[in-house]
């Protein structure tokens, strides 16, 4: 793997989302949500792709800053680019119809950009079973959960060890999986 271009990649995002914080009481700075889901590919699903980490690093930069796709291709080439456009959400759609097309969209995405997204789920949800984020009711949560796991049953059978770590955190949750409705709970 090539240090110098994931170093590159990191200080890129770390720029991109200096002002962001996480929505938790804490305030922790955003930049460590990508850099945690880059780590959950690395350590617990064992991907040392660096395209794939460096989509990681910059999964949210197009959806929640004012990153375009054409410079993520310029810095980091077309495939990285593709990954990060896979996995980034229509903000001028609603949430209820972005999270629709989310569990809709899901099983047709490389499987780069499943790992992407198991991996991004798995960091949140884990996220959520810390702290609940300010304004977060404990509905709004186990909502989350749910429509989670429908968003993680459309791409399963790309990662055992990351699905079975979101099975565990499900069944703590008491997310039954053979029984989530993909038309329910989707706000």
């Amino acid at each position: 793997m090539n240090c110098k271009e994931l170093i590159k990649c990191m200080h890129f995002s770390a720029i991109k989302h200096r002002s962001q914080r996480r929505k938790d009481p804490e305030k922790t700075p955003y930049i460590n949500h990508p850099i945690g889901v880059a780590y959950i590919l690395t350590e617990e699903a064992g991907i040392t792709d660096l395209n794939i980490l460096q989509a990681a690093l910059l999964h949210d930069t197009i959806e929640d800053t004012d990153t375009t796709l054409d410079e993520l291709k310029q810095e980091f080439g077309e495939e990285v680019a593709a990954i990060v456009a896979e996995v980034s959400d229509d903000k001028t759609l609603s949430k209820q119809e972005r999270k629709k097309l989310q569990i809709l969209h899901a099983s047709k995405a490389s499987p780069s950009a499943k790992l992407v997204k198991l991996a991004d789920k798995l960091y949140n949800l884990r996220d959520l079973n810390h702290v609940t984020p300010e304004g977060w009711s404990e509905e709004r949560v186990q909502e989350y959960f749910i429509w989670a796991a429908k968003v993680v049953n459309q791409i399963r059978g790309i990662n055992s060890a990351l699905e079975s770590s979101l099975d565990v955190i499900f069944k703590e949750r008491n997310v039954e999986l053979n029984r989530v409705d993909c038309d329910k709970h989707i706000s």
